[in-house]
């Protein structure tokens, strides 16, 4: 079967090559009006036209280069989202590049003379925003990772469905009987961690008692801060709901060296579902995060929308993962 060329979508919206060009490359507001543009695009959709990328890149000067902005790659999700975006990337004949901030968060140096003429597109977590601010691209097209959907400055949001895993997180302690709480928050500045806390809050009725401690996202800054949350007996929580595995790993060692069970004496959760979820003993009842798919699906958006058509898509679905860190609550 013949490959629809642009003179045939110039033909069936009858309109020139350049306005199909115009149309397709995203450059016609101002200069073709909606009518003609929405004409232009539900004819290459029909005919299932494509542009030729590999043309349009000789002719426009395309570096077919994206730039994934993530926090530092010691964290294991974010080097999963780099394998998803990466494989998407190869396929399209693209490929990506890694700009990690050295202290997990925050800005690091501008790898580029200029991030315009070296990039096409940039890919980044809503944990590594403040990066963005050191990157010379600004108007490069923008995908935003596991951050607000209405925030302006993207052109795309790929999101996970974050309330969704803390309400399976609330419902399956809720079941086991649990009404004390507490959520060892990040204490990372992100819209993804807000919305968590948010959600957890009002997932869990009047009937229950919920108490937050941040803690900056290492083993042993969670261990520190659950060995004073949980030093007093009387008010202590059956159920420790964290932002990360990580976290979670902290929260499980302070309670071995204060002499408590998980999850006899104490259920804990966490999110993400890192090979550290299974690692520690007992293993660990998370949220699963389909990190890869996010990678993927940031790549195939920053694609969509360098093609010039518009980003729409569900948020991503997660799953709780049930193991042997949650149990019944201790009776009182």
């Amino acid at each position: 079967m013949t490959r629809p060329t642009s003179r045939d979508v110039a033909t069936a919206a009858g309109v020139s090559q350049a306005t199909v060009s115009l149309v397709l490359g995203d450059k016609w507001r101002g200069r073709v009006s909606e009518r003609t543009a929405a004409l232009v695009r539900e004819a290459a959709t029909t005919l299932g036209y494509r542009p030729n990328l590999a043309a349009r890149n000789l002719r426009l000067g395309s570096t077919r280069t994206a730039l994934l902005v993530v926090p530092a790659l010691t964290n294991e999700f974010f080097a999963r989202v780099y394998t998803g975006a990466a494989r998407v990337a190869a396929e399209h004949g693209f490929g990506v590049v890694l700009y990690p901030s050295p202290e997990g968060v925050g800005p690091a140096r501008d790898p580029f003379a200029s991030a315009r003429a070296a990039l096409d597109g940039v890919i980044a977590s809503s944990m590594a925003a403040d990066a963005l601010h050191a990157i010379g691209g600004d108007g490069l097209p923008l995908v935003m990772l596991d951050s607000d959907p209405t925030a302006p400055g993207a052109a795309a949001h790929v999101n996970l469905a974050m309330t969704d895993g803390m309400r399976q997180t609330a419902e399956h302690l809720l079941t086991l009987g649990h009404r004390r709480f507490l959520h060892l928050a990040s204490a990372v500045d992100s819209w993804t961690f807000d919305i968590r806390a948010e959600a957890l809050s009002a997932l869990l009725g009047p009937r229950t008692e919920l108490r937050t401690v941040r803690a900056p996202l290492t083993v042993d800054a969670a261990r520190t801060a659950m060995e004073t949350a949980l030093a007093t007996p009387h008010d202590r929580p059956t159920a420790i709901v964290c932002d990360d595995d990580i976290l979670a790993a902290g929260a499980c060692k302070a309670a071995r060296r204060l002499g408590l069970r998980v999850p006899e004496d104490l259920s804990v959760t966490g999110f993400d579902d890192l090979a550290l979820a299974t690692a520690v003993e007992p293993e660990l009842t998370t949220v699963r995060l389909p990190a890869e798919r996010v990678g993927e699906q940031g790549m195939t958006a920053l694609l969509t929308v360098l093609d010039g058509d518009r980003w729409t898509a569900p948020d991503l679905p997660v799953e709780l993962v049930v193991r042997d860190s949650t149990g019944p609550a201790p009776t009182p």
